[in-house]
């Protein structure tokens, strides 16, 4: 790793979702699905998973609230955002594409592991895009099963994956 990248990178602070962050996350959300996986879906499976037209901030933030949610902030500003549930459960994890390689998506997912070894839970789960595969198998992640599932009548692909804390 270049030394240089390490000592120039933003200060990443990590803290609970409020209320005020619910349409900063939204914007997050669609970004990352509408431009960073466009290059692993489809247009028609991006508008599927995005649908920006049916999304309602207070809706999204009553969805934010319920998960356990956590925001990364860097100078600032949201950079993106993850969550876990009391099981394990990671049901999302996404940056702004501006943010994409600082760090942000790593310590998003060190606070929700670390979270969950406080809770004294045994694995993190999470259904995980072709985009963010690679960065979950980085971390310690394998892939349990490939899964097609189908939103608004589009098929997309992802991934069932489980990362074993008994053995990290």
């Amino acid at each position: 790793m270049d030394l240089k990248t390490i000592t120039n990178a933003p200060a990443i602070v990590i803290r609970q979702y409020r209320p005020a962050d619910a349409a900063d996350t939204m914007a997050i959300f669609l970004a990352d699905v509408t431009d960073t996986a466009a290059a692993d879906y489809s247009p028609e499976q991006i508008q599927a998973w995005a649908r920006p037209e049916t999304r309602e901030l207070s809706t999204w933030h009553a969805a934010m609230h319920a998960r356990n949610s956590y925001v990364a902030i860097v100078d600032g500003e949201p950079a993106g955002f993850s969550d876990v549930d009391r099981l394990g459960y990671i049901d999302m994890m996404f940056v702004d594409p501006r943010f994409l390689g600082l760090g942000v998506a790593r310590q998003l997912l060190a606070h929700v592991e670390a979270y969950a070894r406080a809770g004294r839970l045994t694995e993190l789960t999470a259904n995980v895009s072709i985009t963010a595969r690679p960065f979950f198998e980085r971390y310690g992640f394998t892939v349990e099963a490939k899964q097609h599932p189908v939103m608004i009548g589009v098929e997309l692909t992802n991934y069932a994956m489980k990362k074993n804390l008994l053995s990290n």
